[in-house]
């Protein structure tokens, strides 16, 4: 296992040198998303419409955030169990999407997903949503404003500790014994 520091853009050959285990500071411009607005966007692909992320090594964090306390761009954001997401992952995958933050396994199709497109998957501590917050530089409602919580964001983080918990390869944290 490594300690490793890992700066945007998040390039597939960034992702595919990772190792499940690799312990990451993760800095830059990533997404967040659940399930509401995956299926949004998913549906605004197949009717060939347009969405609020630009997929291309872009990284996702499933997390609905509490409302900004005063003096601060987000509350707790801490991760949302990922699973409810893997309806669409391989969808948002082949289109160029490299990395996801969650907690919780994924299916063998989100696993085959990030094989066959260099992704991998980051597991983000639950119930340290107040600690993640403070990586939180920046956040912005960039869609779906509706959704409250479930929002799409664009934030900016700085050194937000993670661990690849599924690889590019398959290997699989959750899976060791």
């Amino acid at each position: 296992m490594n300690e490793l520091e890992l700066q945007a853009p998040f390039t597939k050959d960034k992702m595919r040198a990772l190792r499940a285990g690799d312990r990451v500071r993760l800095s830059g411009t990533i997404y967040t998303a659940r399930d509401a607005a995956h299926k949004r966007m998913v549906e605004a692909l197949r009717e060939g419409r347009k969405i609020p992320i630009p997929l291309q090594d872009a990284v996702i964090y499933y997390v609905g955030p509490t409302p900004a306390p005063p003096g601060r761009p987000i509350g707790a954001a801490g991760p949302t169990t990922s699973y409810r997401m893997d309806a669409y992952a391989p969808t948002l995958l082949d289109l160029g999407q490299s990395g996801m933050i969650g907690k919780g396994m994924r299916s063998g199709e989100v696993i085959e997903a990030m094989k066959r497109n260099g992704a991998v998957y980051f597991a983000a501590i639950g119930g340290a949503g107040a600690l993640i917050s403070r990586c939180i530089k920046e956040a912005e409602v960039i869609a779906y404003e509706d959704l409250g919580a479930e929002a799409v964001r664009r934030l900016t983080v700085k050194d937000m500790p993670l661990i690849v918990a599924i690889d590019s390869l398959g290997n699989n944290l959750y899976n060791r014994r």
